[in-house]
């Protein structure tokens, strides 16, 4: 006897209408008033064990769940209580027709306006720009030309749009740190920087056997400076060191670029270096490129000295300083408004026979033209031979000097002895050239006696707040630099202690103890006598 299966055991004994399934997720939809939900469908009824659910409630009018992402419509389309106007309304038979309602009328006749508005202001300013271009274009024809035009004053120098430098190139020199000396212009010192990268680049390539064209170098120096590097630096670094380097025109240069053709010419760099007979090709050491480097400064310097030679005979009286001897500019001479340096003249690729006009064109394919098309160029030819009258260049401005001393008037020195004004021109001109032709050493002795009648002040304060009759050498320097007003290291405060103690043995006296060394100071004796006699050996010493 076969054993019964539970489950049929239960269908027997409890039957029952099947549950109703569960409901599917419904699709959320953007409600429409025109078209009503549709009914959820009831499944029938089956024969699960589980009860089944009331019938659904009829279709209330809910308000529409918040929806993920915002509905796009089209173009065309109207957003708002438009989109939801009746189907015989008039707004929806103008949608249907293809017409837009007012508002969108009116919004896309102020957005024509505002785009109308922008070209024409695009428009003006491309035709500012393009006059801009070609005005720059012809000058710089010009100035390649070597006609004659409107130069700019040599002591003010001005940027590359034709605008005044601004003042840290204008001032360079008198913001150097350190003692004075002759320093070089910001754009020598910049052309300096300039050919020592072109130095280090050239030397890479001639160190490995490659070609240096100038593409190749302007790549190398504009990474390592971030500054234009242009064909007329090289023409000035040609000017300052004409033995620098050997430029060629050549072609068939391996160079690896699409916009560079091999059959186009080149300028080619190459350095030139003592080479013995018989020897292979040097290569460019580091101690080349520093000697290199030294003459190119060398150079730079010997130009600004000219210009100073002109400057001192320009004077009254004119003063004559030995080149030997000279160890710092004359305080009215304008160092960075030293005009620049002319380029030399580089090699230029052969030129090459191209036709230009009408006229070249058709006397060589003569031959291979048609009637119609010979007559057509003759026509052309004679519209185009029409004298133009070209304009003629601006007068060039006289240059000016880079710097001029302040002329005082007549009538200021009406009444004035010529002898006294003579003998104090020759003083003056005498305490310039001696400043002119003063040594580093005695100049920093000068400094350091104009810092003393203040440090034996705060040495005298610090050994009244101390109140000990000595003081070793390191606490006293110490003290001193922290109530200076410039910063100074307790080595060099000891320096001037010491100047202090050499200058004035009666008031100040150092005493060597074992490894220390100790100040002693007379306190009895008055600051303000001291204070004269330091003030009179530092005028001594600036008279010698």
């Amino acid at each position: 006897m076969a054993q019964p299966r539970l489950t049929d055991f239960f269908a027997r004994r409890r039957p029952g209408p099947r549950a109703a399934p569960p409901r599917a997720k419904p699709a959320w939809r953007t409600p429409s008033p025109a078209k009503p939900a549709p009914p959820t469908p009831a499944r029938a009824p089956g024969g699960s064990r589980k009860r089944a659910r009331p019938p659904a409630e009829p279709t209330r009018d809910l308000p529409a769940p918040p929806a993920r992402r915002r509905l796009r419509l089209p173009a065309d389309a109207v957003s708002g209580p438009d989109a939801l106007a009746a189907p015989g309304s008039p707004e929806q038979a103008a949608v249907s027709a293809g017409q837009p309602p007012p508002a969108a009328a009116q919004e896309d006749k102020a957005s024509s306006k505002v785009t109308l508005a922008e070209l024409k202001s695009c428009l003006q300013r491309a035709r500012e720009l393009g006059a801009r271009a070609q005005e720059l274009t012809a000058g710089a024809q010009r100035k390649a030309a070597g006609e004659p035009g409107v130069t700019e004053p040599e002591g003010q120098p001005a940027g590359p749009c034709g605008e005044e430098a601004p003042a840290y190139q204008r001032f360079h020199a008198l913001a150097l740190p350190g003692p004075p000396g002759l320093v070089l212009p910001y754009k020598y010192q910049v052309l300096a920087e300039m050919f020592r990268s072109m130095d280090t680049v050239v030397g890479m390539l001639h160190n490995r056997s490659e070609t240096a064209t100038f593409a190749k170098v302007k790549q190398g120096v504009q990474d390592m400076m971030r500054k234009r590097f242009e064909e007329r630096n090289v023409g000035q670094i040609r000017a300052v060191y004409p033995t620098s380097y050997r430029f060629r025109q050549e072609r068939n240069v391996p160079t690896f670029k699409d916009g560079v053709k091999r059959s186009d010419y080149q300028l080619t760099i190459e350095p030139l270096l003592h080479q013995e007979p018989g020897s292979t090709a040097p290569h460019l050491t580091a101690s080349h490129l520093l000697r290199r480097r030294q003459v190119f400064g060398q150079n730079l310097v010997e130009r600004v000295r000219e210009h100073h030679r002109a400057f001192l005979a320009s004077l009254n009286p004119p003063v004559v300083v030995p080149e030997d001897q000279l160890t710092r500019w004359h305080p009215r001479f304008n160092v960075d408004g030293v005009p620049d340096i002319e380029p030399a003249e580089l090699p230029q690729p052969p030129t090459t026979e191209k036709l230009a006009t009408a006229q070249e064109v058709l006397a060589r394919a003569r031959s291979l033209m048609s009637p119609r098309m010979e007559k057509a160029l003759s026509d052309l030819a004679l519209r185009t031979a029409k004298p133009s009258s070209p304009g003629s260049p601006g007068p060039a401005l006289p240059a000016t000097p880079p710097a001029t001393p302040p002329a005082v008037s007549p009538a200021a020195l009406k009444g004035v002895s010529q002898d006294l004004l003579q003998r104090i021109r020759c003083k003056e001109a005498q305490k310039q050239l001696a400043q002119m032709t003063r040594p580093p050493e005695r100049e920093q002795r000068l400094q350091r006696l104009e810092r003393l009648p203040e440090l034996a002040r705060l040495l005298r304060g610090v050994f009244v707040s101390e109140r000990k009759p000595a003081l070793p050498m390191e606490v006293a320097c110490a003290r001193m630099a922290g109530s200076y007003h410039a910063a100074m290291s307790p080595g060099e405060m000891e320096m001037h202690v010491r100047l202090l103690a050499e200058l004035l043995p009666d008031w100040l006296s150092l005493h060597r103890i074992r490894s220390d060394t100790y100040v002693k100071l007379d306190k009895v004796a008055e600051l303000a006598g001291v204070l004269a006699q330091l003030a009179r050996l530092a005028r001594a010493e600036a008279a010698l």
